[in-house]
């Protein structure tokens, strides 16, 4: 609208508020107006206004006619040096402008930046907010720091919100490693409170360069009765470091977390088979722990890394013969003319082509059994395809082989996937699994074929070292389903020891009676007053006065073997529970705490044992697993602090909802 009679006012000194380039200071008689340039708008121009009322109409103002806000706010303030020159598509009331702007970093005066929030009219603008919102968006979805450098992610952000001042690599770094920090000293206030013992997993990483790392996680069920885990540390090993400092190392991560004291189990990846360093964590953590076991649930080995590595001996061994076939498929897939006349010799000799010839993907041995089941099923075409390079045929024999190792890979795979995609991997779903293989593998040597016995008494030496080590703490597991209890040890263990079955089987029942008796003198020493570090189970009485405590360790020591096995023993004679495919172990033990009060807590930690450690999207590798080129290139505390904090964030954000709180997470879905 018109400002009638106005005439420019001369101003008495220089206006320096960067608002002032929206608006013509006009004078009209004694009083001085301020007219927005771009909707005529006049509000009060006198200096006793100041001009927050001018910045709030321009906010919105701006959001009415999408002007390029850093452009409109930073016109005084631009740079050279920090000039970025963009296309730039804005909409004022419907109508298209296309305009060629140069958005800066907008710097304000000190009397300009303040600790509160801006106003924004309807909302407020909390600048340390969105600074900490931006660094847990970049650690939750594992974005490089430098993405806060990007051209087009400056622009993003200044046409989004202008008051925000996009910070610097290192400033985002640091504010990463504050939420690392804050989010740490929660963790472990949280497993300093835990009832129940922790698992250890311990797993190696390497990079592109052939660095090396250790990545320690802990599992728990927690006060809830759920699976939980959380990775603890994430440390880089440099190449002076020996298989006597990595023991050291574990330790001092343990001691760091208090966590010492609480250690139920530890569970190793196929990287590392030396016992030696078990044994020194053993004697280091001897002090500080309670006894629980006699050591044969401390040292676990992962379920899936073994059946990956007795995979790969499988395709290992038949590498003349997958080399062939695929250089058959790479033939079949050359062209489409090719191609049809295979699809029409597989239509004359009768083969339902609902598969597709695949070629694999040699670093995932998922991959390669896909090309050999496809091949196999297709034996008969490739014979007949008359223009087939003669060094890519196959004999009867070697078909059979191949046939032969797709049905034990086969197998595997179906195994393998039961763990990783488990979403709440409890121990006790190991021990059948893993039985089923070792009965397989007992068939397997027996083939007639020189080449195949070989092949798996090759795979199960392996295997026998692993179920050496673990086939306690698997069958104890199995024992604590209540769907199974002993009797799926004897089904299994009649089959895979023949007439020596009754000895293993009594070596399990023995274990568990060994593991229970423990619990149940922990229980008495808590109830006295006198809790081991690291103790779950709870107490009868906390009155320091009792009289009555000496009676009970005499009630103990008098009665101990009939009280010691009196639950477990109640546990064992009750018939199994009605196997369905809703049941949910830990609610099981929950519900049935007070029924079974030491049993139970024995059962939270053997359960919560990490008896695999591979993750789904590593399950079929056959490099390891590789750390990627962003990670590889941090310093090593802020990659460890990106990659714990990735974790726990992912784990809050399962459940978090829109909040105020400064910690408000979005909603995320891991594709994982």
């Amino acid at each position: 609208m018109e400002v009638a009679n106005e005439s420019t006012a001369k101003k008495p000194k220089r206006l320096t508020s960067v608002v002032w380039n929206h608006f013509e200071r006009v004078k009209k008689a004694d009083i001085c107006y301020a007219v927005c340039v771009h909707c005529n708008k006049k509000l009060s121009g006198s200096s006793n206004s100041g001009t927050t009322h001018l910045r709030n109409h321009l906010m919105r103002c701006l959001k009415r006619s999408n002007y390029d806000v850093s452009q409109l706010l930073a016109v005084k303030r631009r740079k050279k040096e920090n000039t970025l020159t963009i296309a730039n598509i804005s909409y004022d009331e419907g109508q298209r402008k296309e305009d060629y702007l140069k958005p800066t970093i907008v710097k304000y005066e000190q009397d300009q930046r303040k600790d509160e929030a801006f106003n924004l009219g309807s909302s407020w603008f909390d600048p340390e907010r969105s600074r900490l919102d931006l660094a847990r968006m970049i650690i939750l979805h594992g974005y490089p720091l430098a993405m806060v450098e990007h051209v087009g992610f400056k622009v993003f952000v200044k046409n989004m919100q202008p008051l925000f001042d996009v910070v610097h690599n290192s400033t985002i770094e640091l504010s990463c490693v504050e939420i690392y920090m804050k989010e740490k000293q929660r963790i472990y206030d949280m497993l300093s409170k835990l009832q129940g013992r922790i698992n250890l997993a311990i797993e190696m990483w390497s990079s592109p360069e052939n660095s090396k790392y250790v990545c320690l996680t802990a599992h728990y069920v927690d006060d809830e009765w759920k699976l939980q885990k959380k990775i603890l540390n994430f440390l880089t090993l440099d190449s002076s470091h020996t298989e006597d400092m990595l023991s050291d190392v574990i330790i001092k991560c343990l001691m760091d977390w208090d966590i010492d004291c609480k250690l139920f189990a530890m569970t190793f990846d196929d990287c590392l088979t030396n016992d030696d360093i078990v044994l020194r964590i053993k004697d280091q953590i001897s002090e500080s722990r309670s006894r629980l076991s006699n050591g044969q649930l401390l040292d676990v080995c992962s379920a899936a890394h073994v059946l990956n590595s007795i995979a790969q001996d499988a395709i290992e061994a038949l590498q003349a013969v997958i080399q062939k076939i695929r250089g058959s498929v790479k033939y079949v897939k050359s062209s489409q003319s090719i191609l049809g006349k295979f699809n029409e010799i597989a239509q004359q000799q009768g083969i339902d082509n609902h598969k597709i010839v695949v070629l694999d993907y040699p670093i995932r041995w998922n991959s390669t059994y896909m090309m050999l089941e496809t091949a196999v099923e297709y034996r008969n075409v490739f014979h007949h395809l008359p223009e087939l390079d003669p060094d890519f045929a196959l004999s009867d024999e070697e078909w059979e082989r191949a046939s032969s190792i797709v049905s034990y890979l086969k197998l595997l795979i179906e195994i393998i996937n039961v763990f990783s995609s488990n979403k709440c991997p409890t121990a006790n779903i190991y021990f059948p699994e893993i039985c089923h293989v070792h009965i397989q593998l007992i068939e397997w040597c027996k083939s007639s074929d020189a080449f195949l016995s070989s092949l798996a008494t090759k795979m199960k030496a392996k295997f026998d070292k692993y179920w050496s080590k673990c086939s306690l703490a698997l069958a104890v597991a199995a024992i604590l389903d209540p769907r199974f209890k002993m009797k799926l040890v004897e089904y299994y263990y009649s089959q895979i020891y023949g007439s020596t079955a009754l000895e293993r089987i009594k070596e399990a029942s023995d274990g568990i009676k060994e593991l229970f008796n423990a619990y149940s003198i922990c229980s008495t020493l808590i109830d006295q007053g006198s809790a081991l570090p690291g103790s779950s189970l709870p107490s009868s009485s906390n009155d320091t006065r009792d009289r009555l405590k000496g009676f009970d360790k005499f009630l103990h020591e008098t009665s101990q073997s009939q009280t010691a096995i009196s639950d477990l023993e109640k546990y064992l004679d009750e018939p199994v529970f009605p196997r369905n495919c809703d049941f949910n172990i830990l609610n099981w033990w929950r519900v049935h705490t007070p029924r079974y009060p030491i049993l139970s807590m024995m059962a939270r930690d053997v359960l919560g044992t990490p008896m695999s450690t591979v993750a789904q999207e590593f399950a079929f590798n056959t490099g390891g697993r590789i750390l990627d080129s962003n990670q590889s290139s941090l310093p090593p505390d802020t990659r460890q602090a990106l990659i714990c904090t990735r974790d726990w964030l992912r784990t809050q954000s399962d459940d978090a909802t829109p909040s105020s709180s400064h910690y408000a997470l979005p909603l995320y879905v891991e594709a994982n």
